[in-house]
């Protein structure tokens, strides 16, 4: 269990959070004009997914490393099974797209026995080509790369690349000593939230230009660069507080991170209209499914995680 009373500024951190979010519900609901009276129920919605997204993140990461590794592991699998679900797969390769769910299993089960090296190379190599080794044997040549592409492509963005997120908090605490383990994986999530956020206001107050019109009809070039240097900001002002980064690598990996963040979030925008569907699913009201929510970590994390790990981490 992390120990908060030896880490303040998570807790700190996770009361403010708190507060945000009631703070949030509070305005949806005392002023309509804020988001408009026919949008007020959707707003609350969305505040009360959000909230409860949290707590369960401050949960996790209040219970250990145990509990943060169980929750990633949920959310990876949730965020796979969106993808498969709505990917054309053939009917012969079900056992097949079974094996790929199996991945989230053998990919954390590398994070939960803190084998980097495993996690390194069991999803991008191995998982990689058994499934098209599995695949061949089904005996069915049309469609065969279309179909491969597909659920490798799911398993390294919802397994391998979001399993960086959840190897941080096998982070020695001897290594994290501003707000441990626990404030480094915080701090990545709340990052790209904002990034998120901050991309998604300023597109609607300044956006003119889009980046891509049949890929996304809100995000925009103004809203992008904008968002990228309040995110930029925001991350080097917040990292001496919850990373061991100093203050230039700190520099580097902020202008960086809503970059990845951004490719993220359109390069799943692409795969949504390549499929013909707005979300990826309605777990979450108002805010689509698990995939949507973690578009921006898909890329981001990796960053995050190997910029520490050349920058400020020895254990990787």
């Amino acid at each position: 269990m992390t120990d908060l009373a030896h880490h303040p500024t998570l807790l700190v951190a996770l009361v403010l959070l708190a507060g945000t979010a009631t703070a949030a519900g509070i305005a949806v609901y005392i002023w309509p004009g804020l988001v408009g009276t026919e949008n007020r129920l959707s707003a609350l919605r969305r505040v009360l997914a959000w909230s409860a997204a949290g707590a369960a993140l401050a949960a996790a990461l209040i219970l250990g490393w145990r509990t943060t590794i169980v929750a990633f592991a949920l959310i990876s699998f949730i965020s796979l099974r969106e993808f498969l679900t709505l990917a054309p797969t053939r009917r012969e390769d079900r056992l097949v797209v079974l094996f790929v769910y199996g991945s989230v299993l053998i990919s954390y089960w590398s994070i939960w026995i803190d084998n980097y090296h495993y996690f390194l190379v069991i999803v991008p190599i191995y998982i990689f080509v058994a499934t098209a080794v599995l695949m061949a044997l089904v005996g069915r040549p049309d469609g065969f790369l279309a179909t491969a592409g597909i659920m490798q492509w799911g398993a390294i963005i919802c397994v391998y690349n979001l399993g960086h997120a959840a190897f941080l908090i096998r982070t020695p605490e001897a290594e994290t000593p501003q707000a441990g383990a626990a404030g480094l994986v915080f701090f990545l999530v709340v990052a790209a939230q904002f990034s998120d956020l901050a991309q998604a206001v300023l597109d609607r107050l300044i956006g003119r230009h889009l980046v891509s019109a049949r890929i996304s009809h809100t995000n925009t070039w103004e809203g992008f660069a904008a968002g990228a240097l309040a995110t930029c900001v925001a991350f080097v002002a917040a990292a001496p507080w919850f990373s061991p980064l100093a203050f230039w690598p700190a520099v580097f990996v902020g202008a960086g991170f809503p970059l990845w963040a951004a490719a993220g979030r359109l390069t799943v925008s692409a795969v949504k209209r390549d499929l013909g569907v707005a979300n990826s699913s309605r777990l979450i009201p108002g805010g689509g499914g698990a995939l949507d929510r973690v578009a921006s970590l898909t890329f981001a994390a990796p960053w995050y995680f190997h910029m520490h790990a050349i920058f400020a981490l020895e254990k990787f």
